[in-house]
């Protein structure tokens, strides 16, 4: 095939002949490379190979040809379209009937009068298609029986040969749609429904093709400026290499395993800091087994002295858990985590003041206080403003509220403002150990835990090694399960939708390997990617801190003024009422580690007991060493 231009190649293309392969001949460059407007190829390069798939058009430009005035038709455009067989017009139906005779044509034939036509049964628009059967002798006149189809009716009219024109000879047959009428290319036309007497039609097509190592459909106006060959017959051994993405590979689903070429890694930071994964790189052999089971993941965060580390934990891992109590810094932190049908109960972990006169009800607390929250509140200080307030019942020794939890509605009323800024610590004896999905389903996240049995499908489970635990949010999302080519024997997890590799099918493809793959079930997270999780959209329900920024910044001036005043009696420079509590001077230090059995100990010495193991050493006591604690503790007091 001699090489044509694109255009001429679409119009005359079958549809049916789908698909074709076309090579690249000559054209318009930039510069060598490949731009794109509008989603539109406009730029191919010589000897490029192109794959029709499909073909759309997109509007047909209507030409008045005597002008060169154009207009654009719609592809539903409903008018009719009627061909013009001469270049010449007639005068009257005689000689339209004799040029017809000369010509050797047979009746009947198509024609149409540029002017209107009256008649006693109707008038004839003009530019109206009409269909000349015979000559017949109506009313002592010979006349042209002409037909004339209109959507409703067909009437039969008898013009006499003397009729004036203006006449156009059309080709024989119906008037045609928009879309027949395309086929007749570069024939003069005529539609009653146009401006013009005459016109030509010239369409634009849409190309949709596949093009070597490109990732999706190649769209291509059929008016850019190149030569093509087609080169089907020949391209029967050319195999198109079609990218893929992780994410599309997903979205498929299937089939699995599937043997692949990495031909791209995303740019940006690493997300996490598994060797695996920060190993990827163009050119490697990837093979996926298909979606990870179960299809969620839990982001978890250690406790401990040193900075935080963070990890993604998945559902299957098969380490046991076991709960820790919280810590809580305000009382807003205590309401946030009050669950409806929930005891919560809690200990204070330092001395502080309250006073009653500014806030009903708002009493001191000692270290080592038992606390059961009852919930939230409002209260009014001293100058008649109200305040958001948590409201608690003050708890009796453990020996005590046995005897006594008939009369628990006796006991005291303790009011604490939201932003009251004591230490806090859950009361709770769990010694269960829990699996990582148990624990999920029976208490609400965010949750304190421990690991105290490592996942043995992970020999090097990082989890272990820290004193706790925060289980944040739990996380709906599909990964891939792959393994490295250099690497059969271990496999890794990879999410499409935060590392979405760009692939290409290899062309042999594996078995399906006998068993199932170790699996690494906990990736530890880069902070950059870890603080990208907690804002999307999942993690806005989680609760913050509480509004208490400059409210406890004044507090904190009005309690220093109150002490330096109270020895003179003179009145505090600022007259704004007291709202955070005052810590007495010998408050006890505060201690970070091991502050979840440190309750235990107080309760025991406010009664005048002696520590006991049990009292000191909580359901943790087989994985931690207190005795520099117990020690800390007993010298202090």
């Amino acid at each position: 095939m001699e090489p044509v231009p694109l255009q001429d190649f679409v119009c005359a293309l079958d549809p049916a002949s789908l698909p074709r392969v076309l090579r690249v001949c000559s054209g318009v460059y930039f510069q060598g490379s490949v731009y794109e407007v509008c989603g539109n190829e406009c730029c191919l390069s010589t000897g490029d190979l192109i794959k029709v798939t499909q073909v759309r058009l997109q509007k047909v430009v209507c030409e008045n040809p005597s002008t060169g005035q154009t207009m654009e038709l719609d592809p539903n455009f409903k008018g009719l379209f009627s061909p013009l067989t001469g270049p010449r017009s007639y005068g009257t139906l005689k000689e339209l009937y004799s040029a017809v005779t000369q010509s050797s044509k047979q009746l009947p034939i198509w024609f149409m009068s540029t002017r209107r036509i009256d008649t006693e049964a109707l008038a004839v628009p003009e530019e109206q298609p009409l269909m000349l059967e015979s000559l017949e002798m109506y009313l002592g006149t010979c006349s042209a029986r002409c037909v004339l189809g209109t959507e409703t009716r067909v009437e039969v009219l008898h013009l006499p040969l003397s009729t004036e024109g203006p006449f156009w000879e059309l080709e024989t047959g119906a008037p045609r749609t928009l879309l027949q009428a395309l086929a007749l290319r570069d024939l003069l036309l005529t539609c009653p429904a146009c401006p013009w007497r005459s016109l030509i039609l010239r369409p634009q097509y849409e190309i949709l093709a596949i093009m070597h190592m490109r990732r999706t459909i190649v769209s291509i106006p059929s008016t850019l400026e190149v030569d093509v060959e087609d080169v089907t017959a020949s391209s029967e051994h050319i195999h198109f290499i079609q990218p893929l993405l992780l994410s599309e590979v997903l979205a498929r689903g299937g089939p699995f395993p599937l043997t692949t070429e990495i031909l791209e890694v995303p740019d940006g930071p690493p997300i996490f800091l598994s060797p695996w994964v920060n190993s990827l790189r163009k050119g490697q052999r990837l093979c996926i087994y298909g979606p990870a089971s179960p299809p969620w993941r839990v982001l978890a965060s250690s406790k401990g002295r040193k900075m935080p580390r963070y990890f993604l934990v998945s559902g299957a891992y098969q380490g046991k858990l076991r709960r820790r109590p919280r810590e809580f810094s305000t009382a807003y932190d205590i309401l946030s985590a009050l669950q409806p049908g929930q005891p919560l109960r809690v200990v204070a972990m330092q001395d502080c003041e309250g006073d009653e006169m500014e806030i009903p009800g708002f009493t001191s607390l000692t270290m080592g206080d038992r606390l059961e929250v009852v919930g939230s509140g409002q209260a009014h200080e001293a100058q008649g403003r109200g305040i958001d307030i948590l409201v608690c019942r003050r708890l009796s020794d453990q020996a005590e509220e046995e005897e006594c939890e008939e009369e628990a509605e006796d006991q005291e009323q303790v009011v604490l403002p939201l932003y009251f800024s004591g230490g806090f610590v859950e009361e709770m004896s769990d010694g269960r150990r829990y699996s990582l999905a148990d624990l999920t389903a029976q208490f609400p996240l965010p949750c304190e835990v421990k690991v105290v049995t490592k996942d043995t499908s992970h020999p090097a489970d990082p989890l272990t090694f820290f004193p706790g635990l925060r289980l944040e949010e739990k996380i709906m999302e599909p990964f891939l399960v792959v393994s490295l080519d250099s690497e059969p024997g271990m496999s890794f997890e990879i999410p499409p939708r935060w590392l979405d590799l760009t692939i290409v099918e290899a062309e042999e493809q594996p078995g399906r390997p006998a068993g199932s793959l170790p699996v690494a079930t906990v990736e530890e997270l880069t902070d950059v990617f870890y603080y990208h999780l907690r804002k999307l959209p999942a993690f806005e329900s989680q609760p913050h801190p509480g509004p208490r920024s400059a409210r406890a910044s004044v507090g904190r001036r009005n309690s220093a003024a109150r002490y330096q005043h109270h020895q003179s009696g003179r009145a505090p420079a600022e007259q704004r009422p007291v709202l955070l509590p005052k810590l007495k001077m010998k408050t006890l230090p505060a201690v970070t580690e091991g502050i979840s059995n440190t309750y235990s100990k107080i309760s025991a010495n406010k009664k005048g007991l002696k520590p006991t193991k049990s009292h000191l050493l909580g359901p943790d006591n087989d994985d931690h060493d207190y005795e520099e604690v117990v020690e800390h503790f007993r010298k202090t007091l």
